[in-house]
């Protein structure tokens, strides 16, 4: 079938809107309409041609919402008619990682999933006869794309699509990082590097856990009013300091801080954010992605005087199971997605999300078809 995309045909340059040929789904796989579709600074990494495992030709796109139009072969859990969430991290349920109960890293598809292709070894997209690569095994910025079953969330279809998509990525990483790999305490004490849709999302899950003061830090100062109203209750722009701003919030809280979260995927702000933690038991969680061949450093005294070092993925989430349930609250308001949409566009202007992104003026940017 036909399908309006917005493709990836180099690094560094814009996405072209053009109309890609998609093949059915075969076993296993699902044929998904995508209604709307956020625009992640994943994407623009990828984009970049920072990403180690970026391919090109490709259509990005990960955090999008849509329906069921066909099932292959021997898929059971969606019908044609469901409203779903495609999942860049996949939940087959019974590998390894699924039944260790440690971990949401499913290794299912990820083999497959990081070379651009389905699970069998081969993708659905062409173009004028040429083979089109997916991306992260969602491919949101097409009108129709193919996802396998073990990455896909069926959820309730009365959610509002155009909120609901910032749950496949921003959001559910963020707030998940909060709940599941922190697990902040009410009264603890949370710092977030980054307020973009990541960090506002940690504040938001903060608020949600009832920690007690939250540090909301940027080098733009613009981002703070939205930080407050998610539940930020400080506010700190390392550009207003003369020494190390991990110094300044040691100094403001007496030890440093209860958890802290780096949501940019700078280097040095991962030190900076591992060296506010709390002597003792501060820990400090890495979300934002770095470049290809950057590393991270700090002295060991740092780890050795009580200070952790995480990682985290979709928040620790686990897709399949307990998106949905993630949807749920959204619709009873427990979970705040509208402040987050800041833009909504066509298709055709999705090269203009990007330059918004880019230019701090979007926290996400909503693509409808």
């Amino acid at each position: 079938m036909k399908s309006r995309a917005a493709v990836a045909f180099e690094a560094g340059k814009p996405l072209e809107i053009v109309e890609i040929d998609v093949a059915p789904p075969r076993a296993g796989e699902v044929l998904v309409q995508i209604t709307h579709t956020g625009v992640c600074h994943t994407d623009a990494f990828t984009l970049s041609g920072d990403d180690p495992e970026g391919l090109f030709p490709a259509v990005l796109g990960h955090e999008g919402a849509g329906i069921v139009i066909e099932v292959g072969e021997g898929v059971t859990s969606v019908a044609p008619g469901d409203h779903v969430i495609p999942l860049y991290t996949a939940e087959c349920g019974e590998c390894l990682f699924c039944k260790s109960g440690k971990t949401n890293l499913c290794i299912s598809v990820r083999a497959t999933q990081g070379k651009g292709v389905m699970p069998d070894g081969t993708t659905r997209f062409s173009y004028k006869g040429q083979p089109i690569h997916h991306y992260m095994g969602c491919s949101t910025f097409s009108e129709y794309t193919v996802v396998a079953e073990v990455s896909l969330a069926k959820i309730n279809p009365a959610s509002n699509p155009e909120h609901v998509c910032l749950l496949g990525c921003g959001v559910t990483t963020g707030i998940g990082a909060v709940h599941n790999t922190a697990k902040v305490q009410p009264g603890d004490t949370v710092a977030v590097f980054g307020l973009g849709g990541i960090g506002l999302a940690v504040i938001q899950g903060a608020r949600q856990a009832k920690a007690g003061r939250i540090f909301a830090i940027d080098t733009n100062p613009e981002k703070f009013e939205l930080a407050k109203a998610f539940g930020a209750t400080e506010f700190l722009n390392p550009k207003d300091y003369d020494k190390p701003i991990q110094q300044v919030l040691v100094e403001m809280t007496g030890w440093g801080i209860d958890h802290t979260f780096e949501c940019i995927g700078n280097v040095n702000v991962m030190r900076a954010a591992l060296e506010a933690a709390h002597r003792g038991w501060g820990q400090s969680i890495v979300i934002g992605v770095a470049g290809a061949g950057q590393e991270i450093s700090t002295r060991p005294f740092q780890l050795v005087t009580g200070r952790s070092w995480r990682g985290s993925a979709f928040g620790g989430v686990k897709g399949r199971s307990q998106l949905p349930g993630m949807v749920e609250d959204a619709m009873r308001g427990d979970i705040e997605l509208a402040p987050f949409v800041t833009h909504t566009m066509p298709l055709e202007d999705i090269n203009t999300a990007f330059d918004l992104m880019h230019e701090g003026k979007s926290i996400r940017s909503v693509i409808h078809f």
